[in-house]
């Protein structure tokens, strides 16, 4: 992590804004506990058009907040700022007081041979030199993506560009560092996301600096931009994209880019960038298989084992439960591990297959993780006999209402979705009108009888009725 002159960051907040007050709101909505654990930790650093740049002290940090509170702190955000879009996060490391200084000059790695932008922003994303070839676990589901990006690395511009796409969390940006570790021996190897690629073409413009930006990405051999979907509906940055790809491709220069989905269906994406992508190589990573989900499990709980031989070990029935309960993303299977030895090392027991399922609660494909807040809406209108348009309609009639709420509590507590994000599924209601809904059915259930009985009765028909709905 990069250390920074150790001034005060208040020093960059911006006259326009005041983040105390959006510090205030944040414990007033989302309760003092959360606020102290979390969202405290959070630093204002800039503001610019269309989005502010904050601060957090860890990886871990960033991530559960983005997770969880992001849209909370938007909307709260754009109480005092309107026109404020997204919001970015930078790692900062907190020793006393810090800053970050926006003309912040990072000196180079020259022996590393792997080209980075000078700029403290841009360094989220180096090459790791955990995630390489040799430790890339390989299954039908992801061999022809391991074998094309092998392939690259031994011989460059052999398949040019080599796009690789599929869901998150299933060994995408693995095989780019892979790539990355292999080719920066004898190239000049830049590795970048598709976000801070966006972020230094934007500040190049600011700074009427584009002669810079262009001689740091042109000069490459090798360029490796993960999740390109980013770059959907910014114009000026495709332009300057395009070129610099059609500048690459001239000199014999290898690009490899990954993606979530294939080049046909990026949305808000200039046909003739989709068009070079389809001209290379495409290969997809598939969801793993339940040999490839062994496989992993198998592998993570040994190396963990060997890191922590003088605690318990992972038994087999719990590794073959991991593997076949968490089916979507191999970064969770991980993370389900880490979870279980985390739990024997600070309990000194091997967990029951009950404490596992319990430790493990938010990951496992159960039935609630299936439900939709259209399968909950669809529902609740069959039972109240109203049609949907009604539901989501502006009207406040009573006959409308309380269905409305029914709905909005039942998809509280029966999905992960939060507050934002429910009231966009509800015509995009405010966030005040989901809690007052919310609380509104909670007073009632005190009181009214018929009511539990009802949420009770659809809690049943969302969970246990409707399987023929899942996906």
């Amino acid at each position: 992590m990069i250390k920074l002159n150790n001034h005060n960051i208040e020093n960059f907040k911006s006259s326009s804004f005041e983040w105390r007050l959006v510090q205030d709101e944040m414990r007033d909505k989302l309760g003092s506990e959360v606020y102290e654990s979390w969202l405290k930790k959070i630093s204002f650093v800039e503001e610019f058009n269309n989005y502010i740049l904050l601060s957090v002290p860890t990886r871990f940090i960033r991530d559960w907040i983005t997770s969880r509170y992001l849209d909370q702190i938007l909307q709260i955000i754009k109480i005092y700022k309107k026109d404020i879009s997204r919001i970015e996060f930078k790692l900062v490391e907190q020793k006393g007081a810090v800053q970050i200084k926006e003309n912040l000059k990072e000196e180079s790695n020259l022996e590393e041979n792997v080209s980075f932008i000078k700029d403290s922003y841009l360094q989220y994303n180096r090459i790791d030199p955990n995630k390489r070839f040799d430790n890339f676990i390989i299954g039908s589901s992801n061999k022809m993506a391991y074998e094309a990006s092998l392939k690259v690395s031994e011989n460059i511009s052999h398949y040019n560009p080599l796009y690789i796409y599929g869901d998150v969390g299933i060994g995408k940006t693995h095989l780019l560092n892979s790539i990355g570790l292999e080719l920066k021996k004898n190239n000049n190897v830049m590795f970048i996301a598709a976000e801070r690629f966006m972020y230094q073409f934007v500040k190049s413009i600011k700074s009427n600096d584009m002669v810079k930006f262009k001689e740091y990405f042109r000069n490459s051999d090798i360029l490796l931009i993960d999740d390109i979907q980013f770059i959907s509906g910014k114009e000026a940055m495709q332009e300057e994209f395009f070129h610099t790809f059609n500048a690459l491709l001239d000199k014999g220069s290898q690009i490899i880019v990954s993606a979530d989905r294939p080049p046909n269906k990026l949305l808000r994406i200039q046909e003739r960038i989709k068009s070079r992508f389809s001209g290379g190589l495409v290969v997809d990573i598939q969801k793993p298989d339940i040999q490839l989900r062994k496989k992993i499990v198998e592998n993570k709980t040994d190396e963990l084992n060997t890191l922590y031989s003088d605690h318990l070990k992972v038994s087999k029935e719990i590794q073959d439960f991991i593997s076949t309960e968490i089916k979507v993303s191999i970064r969770e299977l991980v993370g389900a591990i880490n979870r279980v030895v985390s739990f024997s090392r600070i309990y000194n027991k091997v967990p029951s297959l009950s404490e596992t399922k319990i430790v493990l609660k938010d990951l496992l494909n159960l039935e609630e993780n299936k439900v939709t807040i259209d399968l909950i809406q669809t529902i609740v209108c069959k039972f109240f006999k109203i049609s949907k348009n009604e539901m989501l309609s502006p009207r406040r009639s009573r006959y409308l209402v309380r269905p409305r709420q029914t709905a909005i509590y039942l998809t509280k507590i029966l999905t992960s979705k939060s507050l934002p994000e429910i009231g966009r599924e509800f015509s995009n209601r405010d966030h005040t009108t989901i809690i007052h809904s919310i609380k509104t059915i909670e007073k009632i259930k005190e009181k009214d009888t018929e009511m539990i009985a009802n949420i009770n009765k659809l809690k049943n028909q969302i969970l246990y009725d409707n399987k023929d709905n899942e996906i």
